[in-house]
């Protein structure tokens, strides 16, 4: 298993629970923790120290599970053989989940004038960037699709009305929010209407259909694609996204992305399966995707090893908590089926789900952690 995020973690769970001792399974991934995409955001506007949303890998106890950490460098989905740093892994089952990696440099400018709160390391740096801004115009900007999890820019900018409103910088400063979509959450138009009345509640200005080509560090101003220019004394982009290296060069993808069955996850490659922010499976790169795909992936797996024909398929469904400033969240409820037109709906936002949103994450650490 290549990959401890929802997908690596979910899968590992599930198989442990089934088969427990008997389970051989390598989970590698070179990080020494896991860290919810959702406490990105909660470090950067000081809610949380980094510390605080590390879960370290050490602490895995499943059984039948070993946690390998370890940077994968070949990918030989032919023979289902890995090789890492430290060792050869040869498998009978293969999967792969190492997610997307995001590339600031593709965006002219953005890495010398801008910031970024896709990585781990740039929204932990972000954090103090936000405390020492004294106020002015902020420019949160998506660069190119897809991305990770489509609500968090606008999350962002609704913290950051949060976080300037707090510190009496609010009303000397512009928040614009550019995306690529028509509207804030293209799948469910409710969840949309919603974002777009907290915007004019909070008098930020939404850029849609577009994305930022490129940012100019001599006259901060962010360039959109349709040419448009935005001045900023802060930009906060949404970096291009692409496939680890070493997937690319496994032969696996097609078009920058892994092709899976979208019922199955599994691959062209017998007995190769992938999840989540690698695959073009049609979902949004989002963790609870990934998690749901490995349970299908996982369930599938364990009918082979049981030498039983396979039934489990994957229905696309998915649950996400937005954040919409003031304490209160709510809760989104998605559905991607190939070959179908998205729907989603939306509960709340209200304070009532804040406590939902932190049962969800408890609840995976238990279940995955053991």
């Amino acid at each position: 298993m290549l990959g401890a995020g929802f997908g690596g973690l979910e899968l590992a769970a599930v198989l442990s629970d089934e088969f427990g001792e008997d389970l051989d399974l390598t989970l590698i991934d070179a990080a020494d923790s896991f860290i919810f995409g959702f406490s990105k955001l909660d470090v950067v506007f000081g809610r949380q120290t980094p510390a605080a949303v590390r879960t370290p890998y050490s602490q895995l106890n499943k059984p039948g599970v070993r946690f390998v950490q370890d940077r994968v460098v070949a990918i030989d989905p032919e023979t289902r053989a890995t090789r890492t740093e430290g060792g050869e892994y040869p498998a009978d089952i293969l999967v792969v989940a190492l997610g997307a990696n995001i590339h600031p440099e593709a965006t002219p400018g953005l890495v010398e004038s801008g910031h970024e709160f896709y990585s781990i390391p740039g929204a932990f740096a972000l954090r103090d960037v936000m405390a020492d801004f004294a106020g002015g115009k902020v420019v949160v900007g998506v660069c190119s699709t897809p991305f990770k999890c489509p609500p968090a820019p606008s999350e962002s900018v609704l913290l950051t009305h949060d976080y300037l409103t707090e510190r009496g910088l609010r009303d000397q400063s512009e928040i614009t929010l550019v995306m690529p979509f028509g509207r804030p959450v293209p799948p469910s138009p409710d969840a949309s209407a919603a974002l777009m009345t907290a915007f004019a509640e909070r008098d930020i200005r939404f850029v849609p259909k577009t994305v930022v080509r490129s940012v100019d560090p001599k006259r901060r101003v962010a360039v959109t694609a349709d040419g448009d220019e935005l001045s900023f004394d802060l930009f906060l982009g949404i970096p291009t996204h692409r496939v680890p290296e070493v997937v690319a060069a496994s032969g696996m993808t097609e078009d920058g992305w892994i092709p899976v069955d979208p019922l199955t996850m599994e691959t062209k490659f017998p007995g190769v399966y992938a999840l989540g922010d690698c695959t073009s499976v049609g979902t949004p790169k989002a963790g609870v995707f990934s998690e749901g795909q490995a349970k299908i992936a996982a369930t599938r797996i364990a009918d082979v090893i049981r030498d039983e024909q396979p039934q489990a398929e994957y229905d696309g469904h998915g649950i996400c908590y937005v954040e919409f400033g003031h304490g209160s969240v709510a809760k989104v409820d998605v559905t991607f089926m190939a070959g179908q037109r998205p729907v989603g709906g939306i509960a709340g936002p209200s304070p009532d789900f804040l406590a939902d949103k932190e049962e969800f994450g408890s609840s995976r650490l238990q279940r995955w952690f053991g």
